[in-house]
């Protein structure tokens, strides 16, 4: 969803502009206000979930930096209202938030489990029901399932697309996954309505792809940036040197040793490391210079080193 343009903010709103674009499209679309207009309470349902991700300082960053898309893959409608408590919000525009004379209480089951929109409202007031009767509730959503997705760190790097198979009905089915650049070992993906079907003829679960970043026979990744190991003999650490390196996206670079580099030293190429998520700027790579000592040495080797010795060296 495009939470700016549902509430008619620009993405600069402050935080007081958001407030008050959602009170007055709260007043038009308010359930109570069109008893049995299903496209105003749809409408309603869409302000409310622009609402709390914008006015929440986390949600709203992770939105404005993934886009859309990326958010949603992130966040479900459980993690979107946790902690948003839309009968208080409501009771400060002068609605009714749980009790009686007839008002609207609503129930996120997000706030408690199941489907965020799975029991929108019911009259409270006369044992739960009001005079225009109980709203029947929607059909209970089915299980949510979880997968390990593994990524090669080209993945990370470029962003992919993945095809996997998923179990049906005794039968396959296969679905795309869109891998987004910069994404971590352990966070989730989230594919709406891919999980297990409903036993009561709702809404199918959600399924949630755990990523795992598989190892790379070159480099380590921390964090944004790349970590590598290159190995360069005694003799050149002692007088300087040239390496040449390739990143992941196999670009060449030539790289000064300075002579007396120590052991473990590091040097950087700035900017050729991972990016910060599908938007941010690349990290760095760091070549951890690694002093390669011969474990054999000819007579003639061993008669220098020991005239290097007597000289200090």
């Amino acid at each position: 969803m495009e939470y700016y343009k549902i509430l008619g903010v620009e993405k600069t709103a402050a935080a007081n502009e958001i407030k008050k674009a959602y009170r007055k499209l709260a007043l038009k679309y308010h359930p109570d206000k069109n008893p049995d207009n299903k496209e105003a309470e749809a409408k309603f349902k869409q302000i409310s979930e622009a609402y709390a991700v914008l006015s929440d300082d986390k949600k709203r960053q992770e939105y404005d930096t993934y886009g859309s898309a990326g958010f949603q893959q992130r966040y479900s409608q459980e993690d979107i209202f946790r902690n948003f408590d839309l009968n208080d919000i409501l009771g400060q525009f002068g609605f009714g938030g749980g009790g009686g004379g007839g008002r609207s209480t609503f129930r996120f089951s997000g706030q408690g489990g199941g489907s965020p929109f799975g029991d929108f409202f019911s009259q409270a007031g006369g044992g739960g029901c009001g005079g225009g009767g109980c709203r029947p509730q929607t059909a209970a959503k089915g299980q949510d399932q979880a997968y390990e997705l593994a990524v090669s760190l080209a993945d990370v790097l470029h962003g992919a697309e993945r095809k996997i198979s998923l179990r049906r009905d005794g039968g396959t089915q296969n679905i795309s996954v869109k891998v987004p650049k910069g994404i971590e070992t352990g966070k989730r993906l989230r594919l709406s309505g891919k999980g297990a079907p409903s036993p009561s003829g709702g809404p199918p679960g959600d399924l949630y792809l755990k990523v795992t970043i598989q190892s790379h026979e070159r480099f380590s990744r921390d964090g944004d940036n790349l970590i590598m190991e290159q190995k360069i003999p005694f003799t050149e650490v002692c007088l300087g040197t040239t390496v040449e390196v390739v990143s992941l996206d196999d670009r060449k670079f030539r790289l000064k040793v300075p002579a007396g580099m120590q052991q473990e030293s590091k040097l950087r190429i700035k900017g050729h490391g991972l990016p910060s998520g599908p938007i941010g700027n690349r990290g760095d790579i760091y070549v951890k210079v690694l002093v390669e000592i011969p474990k054999n040495l000819t007579e003639e080797q061993e008669k220098l080193i020991k005239e290097l010795a007597e000289v200090g060296l």
